[in-house]
């Protein structure tokens, strides 16, 4: 379908939780076209649909060359000790930060049909079920920094060349 625009930090629907997908319809399918051809371009390990400006709970992922999607994802299940990874996100572009992550997760969901997913896993994919599913809760990853490195990363995104447009 379509490799949307990314929404970027400061505009209202990256704040707002999502609402869940009640009936799969011709837009539902049309969303999950756009995400995973929006997660497809090179660097990205996932998407979530307020990322492009819908505000239903829908994301797609690209980990390890699968590329898939979840709708009314939950993350339902952590495991391990957080500890720091390094973080970036496509709605705040040109920073990364240090942000503890669980190293497994587990989520569920439904798909196309209305059957169940269930989406686990560690590494990088456990970042984005995290990742993602916050965003979905209108959560960006630097609310999650430690105190000092969140203040370095407003810095940091107050210089972007993107920051207030």
């Amino acid at each position: 379908m379509t490799v949307r625009p990314i929404r970027l930090f400061g505009d209202p629907v990256l704040r707002s939780r999502t609402d869940e997908i009640g009936r799969i319809d011709d837009s539902t399918r049309r969303l999950v076209a756009d995400l995973l051809d929006t997660v497809r371009e090179p660097g990205r390990a996932g998407v979530a649909a307020n990322q492009i400006g819908v505000g239903l709970r829908a994301f797609s992922y690209n980990v390890d060359g699968v590329v898939g999607y979840v709708l009314n994802p939950v993350l339902v299940e952590v495991r391990g000790e957080p500890e720091p990874v390094d973080e970036g996100c496509l709605s705040v572009p040109g920073v990364g930060f240090p942000r503890l992550r669980h190293p497994w997760a587990r989520v569920t969901g439904i798909d196309l049909d209305g059957a169940p997913v269930e989406l686990a896993g560690e590494g990088l994919l456990a970042q984005a079920l995290q990742h993602e599913t916050d965003h979905l809760d209108g959560r960006l990853y630097i609310e999650g920094l430690e105190p000092e490195v969140k203040r370095a990363a407003m810095q940091a995104i107050r210089r972007q060349e993107w920051f207030g447009r």
